[in-house]
């Protein structure tokens, strides 16, 4: 027969007796048994379990979603505890589950993936920016307070003060503060300049262009520089228009075959 749960409580707090259904669940070779009295440790527990969800509420989580993650906690913690060691199981499922929660929210409710390292940099800032509020008045702490205070360097200070402000991703579509026209972050990017697209041409038939005859060149040049017609570069020059349009594409050919040539 399955070990009963016990609704006894402890004197000093509301955690259910789940002394004798441990020490019961330790013997208990796997199966049907087993996990019957498993299913009942977790269920005694599942209100802590929910009470420290709660204290996580107001972070950008459902409730319902931190239900889930603080009860596979529980879970964990039932599996792991052993109660030979002589500890309450609460002084173990506590910390258990506080941790699968905040793993929960450093692994999966940031926009963007951030290295570890600067999301513990983060809550050490965090938690270092609550102590100091309590103590220091009149001003934001500054950088050196908090490292001082945290123990901290101020170029790590730093790092952790652009994280607490990075938590989520501000959408490109979002009005910016103080804005009265709907001015939004997407209005104050710019644009990739189509003129960059033509240095890499323009630098590799720049020698070639050089090599050309001067009158060639000054052909080129007008046409493409100065914009002028290939009748009034005829004029200018005392050729037909014909013959600046022929002069015009064989140079142009030649070009783009020496370029292409060299490229290859």
């Amino acid at each position: 027969m399955p070990t009963q749960v016990s609704a006894k409580h402890h004197p000093h707090d509301d955690a259910p007796d789940t002394a004798q259904a441990f020490r019961r669940l330790a013997e208990l070779p796997p199966g049907h048994e087993r996990d019957t009295l498993r299913d009942q440790v977790v269920e005694a527990w599942l209100p802590m379990a929910e009470r420290l969800a709660g204290r996580f509420r107001s972070r950008g989580e459902s409730f319902e979603d931190l239900r889930q993650v603080a009860a596979l906690g529980l879970v964990k913690a039932v599996d792991r505890y052993d109660p030979s060691r002589g500890n309450a199981f609460e002084s173990y499922a506590v910390p258990t589950i506080t941790g699968e929660i905040k793993r929960h929210f450093r692994d999966h409710m940031w926009t963007l993936h951030v290295p570890r390292r600067v999301q513990d940099l983060r809550n050490r800032v965090r938690f270092a920016l609550q102590d100091l509020s309590q103590t220091i008045s009149g001003h934001r702490p500054t950088v050196a307070e908090i490292a001082q205070h945290a123990n901290m360097s101020e170029e790590d200070v730093l790092v952790g003060l652009e994280a607490l402000e990075s938590f989520t991703a501000l959408s490109l579509d979002a009005e910016l503060p103080g804005s009265e026209d709907g001015y939004s972050l997407s209005d104050a990017l710019g644009s990739a300049d189509p003129a960059l697209d033509t240095v890499v041409d323009r630098e590799a038939v720049k020698p070639r262009l050089a090599a050309l005859p001067e009158r060639e060149r000054a052909i080129l040049y007008m046409r493409f520089f100065r914009d002028m017609t290939q009748s009034r570069i005829a004029e200018q020059l005392g050729i037909s228009q014909m013959h600046v349009s022929r002069l015009i594409s064989r140079c142009c050919g030649r070009v783009r075959e020496q370029v292409m040539r060299d490229a290859a």
